[in-house]
C-alpha cells in the first residue's frame, strides 16, 4: 500500500508544479499572452521562445500557462458548485426518501437525458458573461452523479445503528447529515470530485474549441487548440502540442489525485 501511495505521490507533486506554473504565470512570464507581434509570427521554439509563437506571433508557452490558469479555474470553480449542489440534492433525497426521493430522482432522470453540449451552447447564447456563464451551464450539467452516488450512500447510511440512535437521541439533523453521512461517504465524494474535475477540464476545452466557452480573446486550452486541423497539416505542431499535452497531463493527473487521496486518508 505504501509503494501505492509513493507512486501516486509523483503525480499529486506533477499537479502541484502545473497549478503552480500556471497560477503564478503573471509573475514569470516575459510575453504578454495576447500582445500581437507580426514579426515573430509562426517560429519555430528556440532559445528565445521556448515553444515557438503562433499565427499572431505570441509566444506559445506564455499562452500556455495563462491558459492553464483560466482553463483550471474555470474546471475547479464549475466542479466544485456541482459538487455542493450534488451533495446537497442527493443528500435530502436519500435521506428523507419517500415519494419526495422519487420525484427528485426522476428529475436527476430528465437533466441527464438533456444533451449537456446542446445545453451548452443555447445558454452561451444568451448568456451575457462568457466566463461565468460556462462556469453556471458546466455546474448545471455535471451534478447529476454526484447526486446519486449520494444518494444511494446516504439510503444505506440511514439504517445504520449509529444514526438510528443518534435521531433517537433528538440530535439535530443538520449534525446527523454533515458530522455522520457526509463524513462516512467521503470515499465516494473524493472518486466522484476527481473524475468531475477530470471531465470539467476536457469539457472546457471542447465548449472553447467549439467558440461557445472562453472568449477567444482571453487564453485557454481549449482556444489554443482551435484550428487544430490546419496547424497539424501544415506542420506547425508546435502551436498545439503544448496545450494538448497539459490538457492530457492535468486529466491524468487529477484522477491519481484522487487515488491519493483515497489510499492515504480514507483506506
Amino acid at each position: 500500500m505504501k509503494k501505492k501511495v509513493r507512486k501516486n505521490s509523483f503525480w499529486v507533486l506533477l499537479f502541484l508544479v502545473i497549478v503552480l506554473l500556471c497560477m503564478t504565470a503573471p509573475l514569470y512570464a516575459v510575453y504578454s499572452p495576447t500582445e500581437v507581434d507580426l514579426g515573430s509570427v509562426l517560429q519555430k521554439p528556440d532559445i528565445v521562445h521556448w515553444f515557438g509563437t503562433d499565427s499572431s506571433g505570441r509566444d506559445v508557452f506564455t499562452r500556455t500557462m495563462y491558459g492553464g490558469m483560466v482553463s483550471l479555474a474555470v474546471a475547479a470553480s464549475s466542479s466544485l458548485c456541482a459538487l455542493l449542489f450534488g451533495i446537497v440534492y442527493g443528500g435530502i433525497s436519500g435521506y428523507v426518501g419517500g415519494r419526495l426521493d422519487t420525484t427528485m430522482m426522476r428529475i436527476v432522470d430528465i437533466a441527464y437525458a438533456m444533451p449537456s453540449t446542446i445545453v451548452a451552447l443555447a445558454f452561451q447564447m444568451v448568456f451575457p458573461n462568457k466566463i461565468l456563464g460556462l462556469v453556471i451551464v458546466m455546474s448545471l450539467t455535471s451534478w447529476m452523479t454526484m447526486a446519486r452516488v449520494i444518494r444511494a450512500r446516504f439510503l444505506e447510511l440511514k439504517k445504520e445503528n449509529y444514526i438510528i440512535l443518534a435521531e433517537g437521541f433528538n440530535i439535530p439533523r443538520h449534525v446527523i447529515l454533515f458530522n455522520h453521512m457526509v463524513r462516512n461517504s467521503f470515499s465516494s465524494i473524493i472518486i466522484i470530485a476527481t473524475f468531475t474535475f477530470a471531465s470539467a477540464i476536457v469539457t472546457e476545452t471542447s465548449l472553447s474549441y467549439l467558440g461557445v466557452g472562453i472568449p477567444i480573446g482571453i487564453p485557454s486550452w481549449g482556444n489554443m487548440i482551435n484550428g487544430i486541423q490546419s496547424y497539424v497539416l501544415n506542420g506547425k505542431w508546435w502551436i498545439v502540442l503544448p496545450p494538448g499535452v497539459m490538457i492530457i497531463l492535468s486529466s491524468i493527473c487529477v484522477n491519481y489525485v484522487g487515488e491519493y487521496l483515497k489510499e492515504k486518508y480514507v483506506s
